[in-house]
């Protein structure tokens, strides 16, 4: 019997998202900011532009304060919202206070619908390999947006180093990260950076 990719990827999925679920609140907060810090590292040597993050879920680090202070820094930030299945995401403005809906998934989106192109793509991320690939929820959104943007933004993956694994049996239409950062440090194809 052939062995089956999809059937693994959704099982490993499940197992990932309620072990990240399973973090205490304490350490929880300890290796999200130790994410900031080195999203920061990556980020300050940079000129104010354009980066979408994300609303945080199930577990997900919470990366709205790294956004609030690239605001105060002159950065746009936005969120990427779901159009349609199949199709590339849709990246809008978002900044701090700002009067929210509730999007599919359930995860809240910007009431005022302004566009934006990211010039950094910040993706949270399932899991991980040695060379970056990334395993998100299984709808394939991240790789779409990102194969349809020409010149591609740059790609970091975020997420818990209970993440990393030997490989995500990347498919055709998987797309690597530039970067992935985890509590860590920052890698690059299974470097670190």
């Amino acid at each position: 019997m052939a062995w089956d990719v999809a059937a693994w990827r959704r099982e490993t999925r499940k197992r990932l998202i309620d072990l990240r679920l399973e973090i205490s609140p304490e350490e929880h907060q300890r290796a999200s900011r130790a994410i900031e810090i080195h999203l920061e590292t990556i980020l300050n040597g940079l000129p104010p532009q354009t980066l979408s993050g994300y609303w945080p879920y199930r577990g997900e680090v919470d990366l709205r304060p790294l956004m609030e202070r690239l605001q105060l820094r002159g950065w746009v930030t936005a969120l990427p919202s779901v159009v349609a299945r199949r199709t590339p995401l849709e990246f809008l403005q978002w900044t701090a206070g700002m009067e929210m809906d509730s999007g599919p998934y359930d995860i809240p989106m910007p009431r005022e619908r302004k566009l934006v192109r990211p010039d950094i793509v910040i993706a949270p991320l399932v899991a991980f390999d040695s060379n970056n690939y990334r395993l998100g929820y299984g709808s394939g959104y991240f790789d779409i947006t990102l194969a349809s943007l020409q010149p591609p933004p740059q790609a970091i993956g975020v997420g818990f180093e209970i993440c990393r694994l030997e490989t995500i049996y990347p498919l055709s239409t998987d797309i690597p990260f530039s970067l992935v950062v985890t509590e860590a440090g920052i890698w690059k194809a299974g470097k670190p950076a």
